[in-house]
């Protein structure tokens, strides 16, 4: 049977198993489970559990083969950045599963300053960039810029699929003309190679669900990616973050480059760094085809074809 998937982790037989290696780890690790185990999401490319112990809530993640890296990861976070993620209480790197504590309450609907957020992360990845070998090693998905025009090629390839079978007549025509985006697109990956910002972790999906209260920790890292560290922007301009919350991440690059050139290089790693959130997306889902984020792939890829772009 396969370990992975809807089907399978709502059944009761991998909720026996997965339960059976939550409680033998809390036990390693001189905890004990006080309630009941709950399963609050199940989705394509993973499931969380939830438990309540006597120090406390925990989560056992399981994630699909698009983003089991994550497990493996997590410790070596821990190892370079510890005051930046949640110290895993284990994991199993060849399931893809991870136990972690509670981190608490997100951003969301806080009153957290996302200046003050950013400017923390970006000192995470000025932490991380001389260990890209390492977080390639541990599975993280390479998409520095000079990579980036294959990887547009294998997005194309992925989305033709769910054109050919279920696109509209719209999604056909964006189709047709991202096939012809594919030299615009390469030289905007040249220009980001040339970049003077050095490639680091790109969390690929940072927004306030995705940081701790605090604004010191981050989690939720089965989007990341090896990148130029200016992609991570994307999600939270593209949400509406202003200029001032921009410029305070971009104070901790600023020994790299003038202000005017580190902003002209926000706008091209972000435009790079859509090829990657499509296939972010395409990893994630696997083979459900039935999911209702089939289409995500290719809308990722269509925002290319804007004529205008976030700040400027």
């Amino acid at each position: 049977m396969n370990e992975h998937g809807v089907a399978v982790w709502s059944s009761e037989k991998w909720r026996r198993q997965a339960v059976s290696w939550l409680d033998d780890r809390l036990s390693s690790a001189g905890i004990t489970r006080i309630g009941e185990v709950e399963q609050p999401r199940v989705r394509s490319w993973a499931t969380v559990l939830r438990a309540e112990t006597d120090q406390g809530v925990v989560w056992l993640k399981a994630c699909g083969p698009g983003t089991a890296f994550e497990a493996a990861l997590y410790p070596l976070l821990h190892e370079l950045t510890p005051d930046r993620v949640l110290t895993p209480i284990a994991v199993d790197v060849e399931r893809g599963w991870m136990l972690l504590p509670d981190g608490g309450p997100t951003m969301n609907g806080t009153s957290r300053d996302l200046a003050e957020v950013l400017a923390g992360y970006g000192k995470l990845q000025r932490d991380l960039t001389p260990h890209v070998d390492a977080l390639l090693a541990v599975g993280v998905t390479d998409m520095r810029a000079e990579i980036m025009p294959t990887r547009f090629a294998e997005a194309m390839d992925a989305v033709s699929d769910y054109v050919d079978q279920r696109g509209s007549e719209d999604e056909r025509a964006t189709f047709t003309r991202l096939a012809e985006f594919g030299e615009t697109y390469r030289g905007w990956c040249e220009r980001l190679a040339a970049d003077p910002v050095p490639p680091s972790l790109d969390h690929n999906d940072l927004h306030q669900n995705n940081v701790f209260a605090s604004g010191a920790k981050f989690y939720d890292w089965g989007d990341s990616v090896v990148a130029h560290p200016f992609a991570s922007l994307l999600m939270p301009l593209t949400a509406g973050a202003d200029r001032r919350v921009r410029d305070a991440y971009l104070a901790e690059f600023a020994d790299l480059a003038s202000h005017a050139e580190l902003v002209e290089s926000v706008k091209l790693a972000c435009r790079v760094a859509k090829v990657a959130r499509a296939l972010v997306w395409i990893r994630s889902l696997g083979n459900d085809v039935d999911s209702e984020y089939a289409n995500a792939p290719l809308a990722h890829l269509a925002s290319l074809l804007a004529d205008s772009y976030l700040l400027t």
